[in-house]
């Protein structure tokens, strides 16, 4: 039996799935097992993309929902695997040579459950300090899902157990376009012992593909029903505050802050989008009271902003720029004062973040 089953899906056989491909079965050799989940293709169309000797180190499924999500492909190829642990790779995306062996070999040395990987940006590649945990110096390799900021790795690439996944009872939100794997992860990493594999070979996010699913613009309550979603759950209300703090801040910063960033143009923003999202941002802040008290003043103006009606959108998108400039007092300094040493708070996250990026 392999110790790891990687699952790839792909939904059109233009994707570079070749180098994915090529990544496991010559990098990752050992140990290992892949499968391709076709999603919504004929398996023929893609075997095409490869080399011989690599589609005969191919097992195949082909999946067929209907659905512009990767959730369903996924669980299909995760719910196949026979392995200890199962690892997701994107069509686009590659591993370094070595990243599973580096996994693995954490995995034994610390009992971790799930093993975050190193995570870099295209080619070169470019490290991205997500999440932004303690230096590991001087402490146990595995992490707290709130002192280490886990939240802020939404996707599970690296490593999860079979045995944890089963214990759960977890999989992928099917049927949401966006966001169908931030649940998944957010029980895994609160639930189950973690590892962080911060500097050995990792996951390169390729930068091909102009049409990724999480990319495309859509309106909010469709972007952003993942949020719902997960604040609708009975786990999640159960968990303790500190942690429900710790992820509806991830939710805000990322999620919600981000798609005003990612939407510039102040005339997208009808009165529809903007209740919308005044909406979801309500539900994130009651979910976790005082969930604001660490975010920086000029967050806090964002959030007026978004919750006002009666604030243009021109000023919306005014103070989502405002809260990205790093270095202003004003992105400095937490709403209350008293916060200033929490992790989530700015000084403290910043000083994280650029650790991490080292």
């Amino acid at each position: 039996m392999s110790a790891v089953d990687v699952v790839i899906a792909v939904h059109a056989a233009s994707r570079p799935v070749a180098r994915a491909v090529a990544s496991v079965v010559q990098g990752n050799p050992a140990r290992t097992r892949l499968t391709l989940v076709c999603h919504g293709i004929e398996v023929d169309e893609v075997a095409a993309r490869l080399v011989p000797e690599h589609r005969r180190q191919v097992t195949w499924l082909e999946h067929h929902d209907g659905v512009p999500s990767a959730s369903g492909p996924f669980n299909a190829g995760i719910a196949a695997a026979r392995g200890d642990f199962v690892s997701m790779l994107g069509s686009d995306d590659w591993l370094e040579a070595g990243a599973v062996d580096s996994w693995l070999a954490l995995a034994s040395a610390s009992g971790a459950d799930c093993v975050m990987t190193r995570l870099a940006l295209g080619r070169p590649a470019r490290r991205v300090p997500t999440p932004p945990v303690r230096p590991a110096r001087g402490r146990s390799r595995l992490v707290d899902p709130v002192r280490d900021r886990l939240s802020y790795r939404s996707a599970p690439l690296g490593l999860v157990s079979t045995q944890a996944r089963t214990r759960l009872g977890v999989a992928l939100t099917e049927g949401m376009p966006v966001g169908g794997d931030v649940a998944y992860v957010t029980r895994l990493w609160c639930e189950s012992r973690v590892a962080v594999d911060g500097r050995g070979p990792g996951y390169v996010i390729g930068e091909d593909a102009a049409d990724r699913v999480t990319y495309a613009a859509r309106p909010i309550q469709e972007e952003l029903g993942f949020v719902t979603h997960l604040l609708g759950q009975a786990w999640f209300a159960a968990y303790p505050q500190r942690t429900r703090r710790a992820v509806a801040t991830k939710l805000l910063r990322i999620h919600v802050f981000g798609a005003v960033s990612r939407r510039p143009d102040p005339s997208w923003w009808s009165a529809a989008q903007r209740e919308a999202l005044a909406r979801v941002s309500r539900d994130v802040l009651a979910a976790a009271p005082g969930v604001s008290d660490a975010l920086s003043r000029a967050d806090h103006a964002l959030i007026d902003a978004i919750l006002a009606s009666d604030v243009s959108a021109v000023t919306l998108l005014e103070r989502a720029r405002a809260r990205r400039r790093h270095g202003h007092p004003q992105t400095l300094l937490p709403g209350r004062l008293g916060a200033m040493l929490e992790p989530e708070a700015p000084l403290r996250f910043m000083s994280a973040s650029w650790w991490a990026s080292r």
